[in-house]
């Protein structure tokens, strides 16, 4: 089965499964469908890499691609494509959370901080220093930085989370006839442009760090690189980016 079909030819042999059952059709449709695996394993890579086996994570997202092959309904008028990279990407980052590599002090810390941005944020009006958040977490400034680097990848898969949850997730209103109604698209699209104003809110070094992260697929060294900087320094300043856009984001899922 060639992979490289166009999209026309995979919806067609998938809704062939669909109507037939035939398990080698199956078989042929998850082979169609693996890009879908192997970008989601590239594009969380900065979860996983340390920790875990790239192997194991695609091996993991085949299953969930198995899954969705399985569980798709047609009949919803969502794309396939939509529909599995989100179980995909959504299966890899549950198999990260069940690892538990991140030391439990670094998601304490991390809990803590997120804690004293959002008391810090709200008293000041604005974002607090790094100085400010030492302070108030009774820290070295430079003790901060270091855990803030640490907890890069517990931050990154809270944001991955936050993200993926009921709140962003394929809506499940539909019409009278079973079909997705026009306004859960039009749902979706206005979140994603609130992601896309919280991303143009941040300072021009967090942007392009999130840039290079989400949209390049650049490790936090490859970005110290590119940016000059050490990659601790990549990591903290993707953490910061991470915690404005959650703040962001949480402010009009609460609207």
């Amino acid at each position: 089965m060639d992979e490289n079909m166009d999209k026309e030819a995979k919806a067609l042999l998938l809704l062939k499964y669909k109507e037939t059952g035939d398990k080698s059709l199956r078989n042929d449709v998850i082979l169609a469908y693996m890009n879908i695996v192997r970008y989601a394993a590239v594009s969380t890579r900065n979860m996983y890499l340390k920790f875990a086996d790239t192997e194991d994570i695609v091996n993991e997202a085949t299953l969930a691609l198995m899954t969705a092959v399985d569980g798709f309904d047609p009949k919803r008028g969502v794309k396939f494509e939509t529909y599995a990279s989100i179980k995909v990407r959504g299966a890899i980052i549950d198999y990260i959370r069940q690892q538990d590599f991140i030391p439990r002090s670094i998601r304490r810390f991390a809990k803590e901080y997120d804690s004293a941005y959002s008391v810090l944020y709200s008293e000041l009006d604005r974002e607090p220093t790094a100085e400010e958040m030492a302070a108030y977490m009774k820290l070295p400034v430079e003790k901060l930085e270091s855990f803030s680097a640490q907890a890069a990848a517990a931050q990154t898969i809270s944001f991955e989370e936050m993200l993926s949850n009921d709140n962003f997730d394929i809506p499940d209103k539909t019409d009278e006839d079973g079909m997705w109604a026009p306004e859960a698209s039009l749902h979706r699209e206005e979140k994603m442009k609130y992601l896309a104003d919280a991303i143009r809110s941040l300072k021009e070094n967090e942007r392009l760090v999130v840039t290079l992260y989400y949209y390049e697929k650049l490790r936090f060294s490859d970005i110290g690189k590119v940016l000059d900087i050490s990659e601790s320094r990549a990591c903290q300043l993707h953490a910061q980016a991470v915690q404005k856009m959650k703040r962001f984001m949480k402010d009009y899922v609460n609207q």
